[in-house]
């Protein structure tokens, strides 16, 4: 079975296929570092959106997704902006988790699993 990697560098691809099954590397903001969680947090689901776009998905079909906060205290204001994302009742496995991040601009970084449609 073929693997399909998108946007591959020298230490991770953006997203990996293997048959029904899509990985995406933890996503974080690229033009909102630095700014709001809420910012953050939009900017990076909208990055999954497309992701999952081009691998073949979308939202509806995450299976489960983990969410890094550099401080857990913005908890809140990062879930008001996922659950305008997700679908009702269609919601994935998830984990959140207070972490560093690998640059203090960024506060949120997110990493999902998904089924291809």
């Amino acid at each position: 079975m073929a693997i399909v990697r998108f946007d591959s560098g020298p230490r991770m691809s953006q997203a990996v296929v293997f048959g029904q099954m899509i990985f995406l590397a933890g996503q974080v903001a690229e033009t909102k570092a630095g700014h709001s969680v809420t910012e953050q947090t939009t900017e990076i689901l909208g990055q999954i959106d497309a992701l999952l776009a081009r691998a073949g998905s979308d939202k509806d079909h995450i299976l489960s997704a983990t969410i890094y906060l550099t401080d857990i205290s913005t908890f809140e204001e990062m879930n008001l902006v996922w659950e305008s994302w997700v679908t009702p009742d269609l919601t994935p496995a998830r984990a959140t988790v207070e972490a560093k991040l690998a640059a203090p601009q960024y506060t949120v970084e997110i990493q999902v699993t998904a089924a291809r449609k």
